[in-house]
């Protein structure tokens, strides 16, 4: 009677489990207005370079830029960067602790055995003894334990979900280094270009401020010009000449840098990168897409959606403890005086049922847990918005200083070719004997200024490029047609089933 009732109560706990529910609220993707257009475009312009409306495709936005050493750097710190290893790292944890997580859908087994040796006190009720009282006795077990919490209220499958949405959140992560890096690498690598550049400038400027500091001591030996205009031709070499160290280091610096994203020690690179070569220069046209693309491109963004779906599930584990957990225990196993008859049929023992538990008075700690994720899930919530707002903003900014940029340039430009020709007509004048030496030198200074800005503005113009491919989200492939929240089912994939060491080899995403 007693195995019929114990039969039937678990019969009954496991009809509970196939039609159990869920508590807690059901996650729903955040919902955030997003402009018809980016506001930036520069429609109409006459610009070398043109931001247009058109579909948008940046998985490898470097290859617009046609330098083929930029490219390969890329590859190879996609290969061996350190951050991009770390990204991998904590993917692996985030899939192991789904793991973790995901064991509780599933009965807990346990092997056990034991011996016991051990004499019952004579004053004792001999009901109640479990050796007996003379020399003593002996006692062998050995079987299976095993135990089962039936997820009537959605416990597990909430925990689950948010280990889920943890792992997509860590996906993010790695992408979102991927962007990360591939904008560090291009900046610096146009910076290295920038700074090689103005050397450039600056040892012409340097030669051109000897030439005439020669012109001016030939001069003066031959009584048509003063020892000032030696001396001023002096300082203003010895001026442009202090400019040099300073952008040789930033060379360096440069490479030093280079070096280190990709995994390597500083000078790794000093042979590859020494010889010079032109900045990198912009694409004619760059399609920006429309805004609404950003929540699907971002990476940023699809995080902070990932972390919302945790967070939402989190109040629902929260909100289970509210209700009663049901376990199913059960044993079988040997027990005996003796170890010959341990596993003989008569030494047999076994005991199936279910148990439950359910607090009554906590003084209010799972309601205020609740409210604690509750909390949370607003500030995931917030979190999003802010995260959408941001990427709308960078956009609108990388787009208003690329326009402004290709402006400052073309300005640069017609001041350099005017000063060019200011210079060539104050040597003339001064040969001349029209204009004293002064006129030479701050046309020299105003022509080097020109030239200098000239070459940082072209290194800017390509810098801001890459600023919006990184902010546009460039960088990384998404899945074809799926938003963030569907990445859900590549995130459960089985712990035992580590994410591959380059992000070439995942199947979640990978560099463009």
């Amino acid at each position: 009677m007693k195995h019929a009732i114990t039969l039937s109560l678990t019969a009954g706990l496991a009809a509970l489990w196939v039609g159990g529910c869920k508590v807690g609220p059901e996650y729903q993707q955040p919902q955030t207005s997003a402009p018809a257009a980016f506001h930036g475009l520069d429609h109409g312009s006459e610009a070398p370079s043109r931001l247009v409306p058109g579909q948008v495709s940046i998985d490898r936005w470097w290859t617009s830029l046609n330098d083929p050493t930029l490219e390969s750097l890329l590859e190879r710190s996609v290969a061996a960067n350190l951050d991009l290893r770390l990204a991998h790292a904590r993917l692996r944890e985030a899939r192991a602790q789904r793991g973790v997580v995901a064991a509780d859908e599933l009965p807990s087994v346990n092997a056990q055995a034991g011996y016991e040796r051990g004499r019952s006190s004579e004053n004792t009720q001999r009901g109640f003894q479990t050796f007996e009282p003379s020399e003593g006795s002996d006692l062998y077990r050995v079987g299976f334990d095993a135990s089962w919490e039936i997820d009537l209220f959605g416990r597990v499958a909430r925990s689950v979900e948010a280990a889920d949405a943890d792992v997509a959140a860590a996906i993010e992560d790695r992408n979102d280094v991927l962007v990360s890096l591939a904008a560090e690498v291009a900046r610096t690598y146009v910076e290295l270009r920038g700074f090689q550049r103005r050397v450039a400038v600056t040892e012409f400027a340097v030669q051109t401020e000897r030439d005439s500091l020669d012109l001016v001591e030939a001069r003066n030996r031959a009584g048509l010009a003063t020892e000032l205009d030696v001396a001023q031709a002096q300082s203003q070499l010895a001026t442009r000449s202090s400019q040099l160290p300073p952008l040789r280091a930033g060379i360096k610096r440069s490479i030093h840098r280079l070096s280190i994203l990709m995994g390597q020690e500083p000078g790794t690179l000093l042979e590859e990168l020494t010889p010079v070569a032109a900045i990198p220069t912009v694409p004619p046209e760059i399609a920006v897409g429309v805004p609404a693309e950003l929540l699907r491109r971002r990476p940023d963004i699809r995080r902070a959606e990932r972390q919302v779906a945790g967070a939402t599930a989190r109040v629902g584990v929260a909100t289970a403890d509210l209700y009663p957990r049901f376990t199913l225990l059960g044993f079988f196993g040997f027990e005996s005086d003796h170890i010959g008859d341990l596993i003989d049929s008569n030494s047999r023992r076994w005991s199936i049922g279910p148990s439950m538990s359910w607090p009554i008075f906590d003084g209010g700690r799972v309601r205020s847990t609740i409210n604690v994720r509750n909390a949370q899930l607003d500030q995931s919530l917030f979190t999003y918005e802010k995260a959408v707002l941001n990427a709308y903003e960078e956009v609108e900014n990388s787009m208003v200083s690329f326009i402004q940029e290709q402006a400052r340039r073309a300005a640069l430009a017609a001041a350099a070719e005017s000063s060019d020709r200011a210079v060539a007509l104050a040597r003339e004048r001064y040969q001349s004997g029209l204009v004293d030496f002064l006129n030479v030198l701050d046309s020299q200074r105003l022509l080097y200024q020109a030239q200098d800005q000239l070459a940082l503005s072209e290194q800017s113009v390509t810098v801001e490029v890459i600023a919006l491919y990184k902010a546009l989200g460039g960088g990384w492939e998404p899945p074809p047609d799926a938003p963030a929240q569907q990445d859900a089912a590549s995130a459960s994939a089985p712990a035992d089933q580590p994410p591959a060491d380059s992000p070439a080899e995942s199947n979640e995403a990978r560099p463009g």
